[in-house]
């Protein structure tokens, strides 16, 4: 099934509501039943305060850093990367304000624009930085993922400082710092904090199953999916014209869909074998259209966090992703699983495509490290 109209996924939303509302209140531990033996799954405190909705309060959120931020390093030249054709192709109109109000702070802009995808990668990995020299980022995660992956590549031995300036559909990362203006990622530029955040390296097959090329390394800021995830941002992706609901709709199709995979999972050493709906390996605490995928997330704990969800019916995925939808109530949904790991692999019969920061690169199989506090990311100063 490959189409659905509004008619549809209002009906498919509807079955949902009606069917699979619940008032149990024993959904307070996560079940490791039907799994391989493997780590013991972190349990999430309920927040008592909050109402009862899906059968769930909400989670209490971890803290998103650990750390005390810094004072933002005095700059005078910025890197300003932009990809034009970020959101509804609104990049280049935003990166032409942000480099004006950074000029108009003092500030030398060298500015630089994709022409394709990829692109910005390659400009961050050539770029030639002086001491104190910041490199800011027009564009969604997955921009913000290129030019870091460019600039790790790079191999400079010092741990660079990046800015974020929102121009995407999802903006988890943006979201999570306290982002949402260009005025205000400015700001923080400018006189804002600094903060440590962790990245994974990624090393996967290079393209998506049929269309291999090797292997390749990237290094997440923000989310590393498989399963149902991949499923529904590659039928997002074919959706674009309709903005981020476009995520909702791509997941809803998904869900009916019902495809499952075979994977071995290994956590820290430790592995996992079965069927599975979907993995969400998280460092931000939100995802896609700024969804609170992983509640325990902290972004510079020296860890990621995985969501694992187990085999399920279309009826458990439809329950477990109206429970994420209310604030995270998913990770006390009985069939999802929630750990922390410093490395990870993935492996399947066959091929099975891997998405990183948003964007639909790579395949299986595929090897994840923590990479603790590697970078500096600039935020609005705290009140």
């Amino acid at each position: 099934m490959n189409e659905f109209s509004p008619v549809v996924i209002y009906a498919i939303i509807s079955f949902g509501k009606r069917r699979f509302q619940t008032t149990d209140c024993s959904l307070q531990t996560m079940s490791t039943n039907d799994v391989t033996a493997g780590p013991t799954p972190l349990e999430f405190e309920a927040d008592p305060s909050t109402k009862m909705k899906k059968g769930a309060h909400k989670p209490v959120f971890a803290q998103l850093f650990k750390a005390k931020p810094k004072k933002v390093k005095v700059t005078k030249r910025i890197h300003l990367l932009v990809n034009p054709y970020a959101g509804s192709r609104s990049g280049r109109k935003i990166g032409e304000q942000a480099k004006a109000l950074l000029e108009a702070a003092g500030k030398t802009v060298e500015a630089y624009h994709s022409a394709y995808a990829g692109h910005l990668m390659e400009i961050a990995q050539g770029l030639e930085l002086k001491a104190n020299d910041l490199v800011a980022v027009v564009g969604g995660d997955g921009s913000l993922s290129e030019v870091i992956t460019g600039r790790m590549r790079a191999e400079s031995g010092k741990k660079e400082l990046f800015a974020l300036i929102p121009a995407g559909t999802g903006n988890s990362m943006a979201h999570d710092l306290g982002l949402s203006s260009v005025e205000q990622a400015v700001d923080a530029i400018v006189s804002g904090a600094r903060h440590s955040i962790d990245l994974a390296r990624v090393e996967m097959v290079n393209g998506l199953p049929g269309s291999e090329n090797g292997t390749t390394v990237r290094f997440s800021h923000n989310l590393v999916t498989w399963g149902l995830g991949v499923d529904s941002t590659i039928k997002a992706e074919k959706m674009r014209w309709m903005g981020p609901v476009r995520y909702d709709v791509g997941i809803l199709m998904a869900i009916m869909a019902n495809n499952r995979r075979h994977a071995t999972l290994t956590l820290d050493g430790v592995t996992m074998e079965d069927d599975y709906t979907l993995f969400l390996i998280q460092n931000t605490q939100t995802g896609g259209s700024r969804l609170p995928l992983a509640p325990g997330a902290t972004l510079d704990d020296g860890f990621m966090d995985i969501g694992i969800l187990k085999k399920m019916t279309r009826r458990d995925v439809l329950k477990a992703f109206g429970m994420l939808k209310k604030e995270g109530r998913h990770v006390f949904h009985p069939r999802v699983d929630y750990h922390r790991f410093k490395t990870l692999s993935i492996d399947t019969p066959a091929p099975a495509a891997i998405n990183i920061d948003g964007e639909n690169i790579g395949s299986t199989p595929l090897s994840m490290e923590v990479l603790p506090n590697a970078v500096e990311i600039c935020l609005p100063a705290s009140e």
